[in-house]
């Protein structure tokens, strides 16, 4: 499997296990349709092995750790299933670390899939797979997702209640010094718990993650950062050809802004294959076209637009990421009402908005992406991402790194 890729389970019962040349925790999370937990009940892991159709099980430092989910036994209110990982070793990152996950059928051990996340660095834990409902169906997804703050960063993120341990809370024994998240064993159960952080600054809090996938059967869909849509609407593919608008205006009476919009094609290990841009209006055999260069962002309307049949893209392009660089230098703090959104290239139909509602003082930002699925489905995920860079050949690396 590669990141953002999903297939149907052929099982009701399956196993994900992590393995890597150094031992993991691995843990499950059960997420409602709103992306969290709905007490921390809902979070499996070595000191609370078991919850409603989940089960972890340790390798014993021997064998990788894992996550077992009976679907059939899974809750109506849990949407899905998120298997996360992180090193044993206190401080230890992903760097050098290549983490393999491996699907099975959790009665006869066979393998239904496996999925290596690529170019990990500097990550401390990593969201790795979802086992996820779609339209009463289960499926499994590739994520490869890192998190700088520990699985402590991962549980807050999606609801879990992180406190400061006791002071004289034992650590669990026999272990290497305890991770974060790490919570004392002792009778009764503990709260899940992580210990301070070290010396370092703290950083800003991640933005909250959107309320899931939705799709476009009730029409138009205005899309939050780190939300998905899946571009299907009655169960089967909606369009073959999509036309992304992106606009703007100067923050400023008289301050001519120039930004200019790409769309960046990734294959399935994240290898960039081609960007389209004002230098390189055509790309993918003309499957992707941009409109041309708008140097003020003057005018009602989209200021750019780029043109993708999805239906003559290569297979060999599995992700495109549409972006928006400042050639001009200014900061975004120096746009107003900038937006991106997907129409019907046939009708000009908008299918979904996404308006970037606060911005950062860089000069670059990530404004969507396009993950084709194993089914072949298309599926859009707002983004919103600011990196430091003025032109398209420096999104590249952030870009993939996004995937």
């Amino acid at each position: 499997m590669t990141p953002g890729s999903n297939i149907p389970l052929s099982a009701a019962r399956v196993t994900v296990d992590v393995a890597a040349p150094v031992r993991l925790d691995v843990s499950g999370l059960l997420l409602t349709a709103d992306g969290k937990v709905r007490s921390d009940d809902d979070f499996i892991f070595y000191n609370q092995p078991a919850g409603p159709g989940v089960t972890y099980r340790s390798g014993g430092g021997t064998a990788p750790d894992a996550v077992t989910v009976d679907t059939a036994a899974v809750p109506p209110g849990i949407e899905k299933i998120v298997v996360t990982a992180s090193p044993d070793a206190a401080g230890q990152t992903f760097q050098g670390v290549e983490p393999t996950a491996t699907l099975r059928n959790a009665d006869d051990g066979s393998v239904l899939a496996t999925f290596t996340p690529p170019r990990l660095g500097t990550e401390t834990a990593l969201v790795v797979m979802e086992i996820y409902r779609r339209n009463g169906q289960w499926k499994a997804r590739a994520v490869g997702q890192g998190y700088a703050e520990g699985l402590a960063g991962i549980a807050t993120d999606f609801g879990v209640t992180v406190e400061e341990p006791a002071p004289a809370a034992p650590p669990r024994p026999v272990t290497p010094p305890a991770p974060a998240m790490r919570p004392p064993v002792a009778p009764p159960a503990p709260p899940l718990s992580a210990p301070p952080a070290p010396a370092a600054p703290p950083a800003p809090p991640a933005a909250a993650p959107g309320p899931g996938k939705v799709n476009l059967d009730k029409g138009r869909v205005s899309l939050r950062k780190n939300e998905t849509v899946s571009l299907v609407k009655g169960g089967r593919p909606l369009l073959s050809q999509v036309k992304m608008g992106l606009g703007w205006e100067p923050a400023f009476r008289g301050a001519d802004i120039d930004l200019d919009a790409s769309v960046i094609a990734y294959g399935p290990q994240r290898n960039h294959i081609d960007s389209c841009y004002f230098g390189k209006l055509s790309i993918l055999g003309g499957a992707v076209k941009h409109s041309g260069d708008n140097l003020t962002g003057e005018g009602a309307g989209d200021d750019e637009v780029i043109v993708v049949d999805l239906g003559r893209l290569p297979q060999e392009v599995t992700g495109l990421v549409f972006t928006v660089n400042s050639f001009s230098g200014q900061k975004f703090t120096e746009v107003a009402k900038a937006y991106c959104r997907l129409m019907d290239a046939a009708t000009g139909e908008e299918l979904v908005r996404f308006d970037l509602t606060s911005a950062e003082p860089q000069t670059g930002v990530m404004m969507a992406k396009l993950i084709r699925q194993f089914s072949g489905e298309w599926e859009m995920t707002a983004m919103g991402d600011f990196v430091k860079a003025r032109t398209v050949r420096n999104m590249v690396k952030p870009a993939a790194q996004a995937l």
